[in-house]
Order: C-alpha cells, then structure tokens, then sequence
C-alpha cells in the first residue's frame, strides 16, 4: 500500500498545505493586485484553462478552488536547486519543457486527471507582452480530448493594465478573474479538434484595450525596451526609458505611457494608439524583414549571462558575461576567448521566459540568456523563427514565437 501511494502524483500534504498557505496567499496576492476573485463551486477534477497575464496569474487559480490545483510550469521552474524541491514537494506542480512536444508531461497530467486532481494550464505558454491573448497551439484542443475532463475556463482581466510583462512596477487598477465558463465532456466529445481549439479561444481572449480603467503608477513606461525595438521612423532601434517616456536614441523621438494604457507622442502624432498596434507593427516589420544582408554582419549585439539549464535540476553557469551577436541564419556567444555558434537550423525551438530571459533548445540541451534589466530577448525571438520559416517555406508567417 505504501508503495502505491509513494507512485502517485496526488499526496495528501498537498491538501495540507493548500489548506495552511491558501489565507497567506491569498492576503499576498490581494495586497499586490487588489485582484477580485470570483470563487469556483465545481464538483469533481477538472481540467482548467487561464489566460495569462502576470507572474501571479497560477495564484489567482488556485485561490478560486478549495482543492489543490496541479499547475503545468515551465522546466525553468525547476532549476533553481532547493527552491525548485521546496516548490514540488509542496504544490507538485507539472514540469512543461516549453516550445517543444513534451510527452512525459502529458503523461503526467493524465496520471493526475486518473487521481482525481484539478489541472491547470495556460494555452498560451507565455505572458501577454501587447495586453491581447497571445498565440495558442492547436494541441492543446487534442490534449482536452485526452484527459476527458471537463473544461472549466478561467478568464483574467485587467491583470495587463495592473502589471505589464514588460514592467517591473504593479500600478494602481482593477483585476478581475474567476471561472467564466464550464464544459462538460458529453459536450465537446463530439466537436472535432478544430471546432473545440475556436472555443478554446474564444474564451479566453481578452484584449486590454477594451477595458476603460485607468491604471496609475509613476513609471508607466519603464522597461518597455524590453518587448520593443521597432521605431516607425528609424526601424530597428533601441529605446530607453524613464518614469512614464520611452525615447528612441536613433531619432530621439519620445512616447508616453498613460494611465489609460494608450500612447502619445510628445510634440508629434505618434501612430500607434495602444502598444498593442505598435507589436503588431513591429511583428509586421520583422516579417518584411530581408536577413540576407545579415549573415556577414550582426543584426543584433548584446551581453547578457549564458547558462546551461539541466532539465528539472539545476542551472549551470557558463559565462556571466557572454557577447550574443544575432546573425541572419545563426547566433554567436563569445566568452572568455571561446565562441559558441548556434546554426537556427540546430536549434528545434525558443522561448523566452518570465520577463526578458531566452531559452533556445539544440537537441536535448538547453541554454539560457539573462541579461541586464533592458535586455530585450523578445528581438532575438522574432529573428530566429522568422530566418527558420524564410529557410524552410520561403515564405513569412504570422508566427514570430509569441
């Protein structure tokens, strides 16, 4: 009996922590946010769908349910050595390696799902950077049809307006979140894949635009340069940012950040109402984008710490202080007289993690680039899956990694 109990997923301190740590939590999660949590009455194991918008999104869920929800996390959750143990000996949660076809943790979810616990997963795999839903993989639709669960969606709003990924100020706002909708199995056991993976979006797509709430905070556009580096007058540039202006140091021109979450130009028109059109712009821009003329010269230049992650156990610092220069068709870390160079066709997928940190996957390898607080990981992003889809179609796609 002991060592069935030792091979299952569910323990019966899970309960019990979630039980000692659900008032902490919650009193945390309320002071940070000012989060209104509508509290989910459901019967059973569920499987459960959130948007994401802040790094505390996984707190909100588990603060709706009185049972333990078992969350779908990112392999960097679990290299951080004994945080890492504390965290999966306390909550369990399931290890995800990101952007890839990870088997083993489907596996897990349905060992999970089979003893009878909540599951939870956000679709999108990454924080909104724009303040609309992201991009979901039309997997996730067959994933539900495997675990026979039923489905209960769990909406976020305002979290985009309270704390941007981009940012590291919480402003002054408006969160709402709770179970919005609930489907049962007899109900999409019938719908095909295509027809359930439209529901799925649907209902979980928000855009922060619509939403008429002001946000205050005393620098609104600090560490925007983060996710954009597109200037509709110079191209690719690099911004700077200072309490509620970002200024392009090609141009010079400045934006300004406001409360509502829209943008204006200081002395000009600026085109872009809200960040969300200026992403978008900037996707667009990369997508134009002719790399030939970069596989001599660098696109791109920045230092940051380099690192080899050792899935679900431990990170393994390489340099601290490595040079990445972004090619057409490569990227290239130099260090301490080395130079590591990794072909975009060597590389099966990249992400970037928490607000501005860069995973690339070459075979089972993973590696890792942090850099300063303005590095901005998202451009390394957008080129690599725009060089991998002009190398293998010819043609430009609308996915960019995000």
């Amino acid at each position: 009996m002991k060592k069935k109990n030792k091979n299952k997923w569910i323990k019966k301190r899970h309960s019990f922590f979630r039980l000692v740590l659900g008032l902490p939590v919650f009193l945390i999660t309320w002071f940070r946010y000012k989060v209104k949590i509508r509290r989910a009455k459901l019967k059973g194991p569920h499987f459960i769908l959130y948007n994401h918008q802040t790094a505390f999104d996984q707190f909100f869920v588990a603060c709706a349910f009185s049972k333990p929800v078992y969350f779908v996390c990112s392999e960097d959750l679990f290299s951080n050595g004994f945080l890492s143990k504390l965290i999966a000996y306390l909550v369990a949660p399931i290890p995800f390696r990101k952007s890839t076809a990870d088997i083993a943790s489907i596996k897990n979810c349905y060992k999970v799902a089979r003893e009878g616990g909540h599951i939870a997963i956000s679709p999108e795999g990454n924080r909104t950077y724009s303040g609309t839903t992201e991009d979901m993989k039309p997997a996730i639709a067959d994933m539900v049809k495997f675990l026979k669960l039923p489905v209960a969606f769990f909406k976020i709003e305002g979290g985009y307006g309270v704390h941007p990924r981009w940012s590291d100020t919480v402003r002054k706002g408006r969160v709402t979140a709770g179970v919005s909708r609930v489907i049962s199995p007899d109900e999409y056991e019938k719908m095909s894949s295509e027809e359930l993976f439209e529901i799925i979006k649907k209902e979980l797509y928000v855009d922060e635009r619509e939403d008429k709430t002001l946000f205050y905070g005393k620098k609104n556009a600090e560490y925007l340069e983060r996710v954009m580096y597109y200037c509709p007058y110079c191209g690719i540039t690099r911004f700077e940012s200072k309490n509620d202006i970002v200024t392009c140091q090609k141009c010079f021109k400045q934006i300004k950040y406001l409360p509502s979450k829209q943008l204006e130009g200081v002395g000009f028109d600026f085109p872009y109402p809200f960040v969300k059109e200026w992403y978008d712009a900037q996707s667009d821009f990369v997508r134009g984008l002719d790399i030939t003329p970069f596989m001599d010269t660098p696109l791109y230049e920045e230092t940051a710490k380099y690192s080899e992650n050792v899935y679900c156990k431990k990170k393994i610092m390489i340099s601290d202080g490595a040079v990445m220069r972004a090619f057409g068709d490569r990227l290239v870390v130099s260090y301490d007289g080395k130079e590591d160079t990794y072909l975009y066709d060597d590389i099966s997928s990249a992400t970037v993690l928490g607000r501005n940190k860069l995973n690339i996957y070459v075979g089972k390898r993973i590696f890792q680039f942090k850099g300063d607080k303005w590095f901005n990981a998202v451009k390394f992003l957008n080129l690599y899956f725009h060089a991998r889809i002009l190398k293998c179609s010819g043609e430009h796609s609308d996915f960019l990694g995000l």
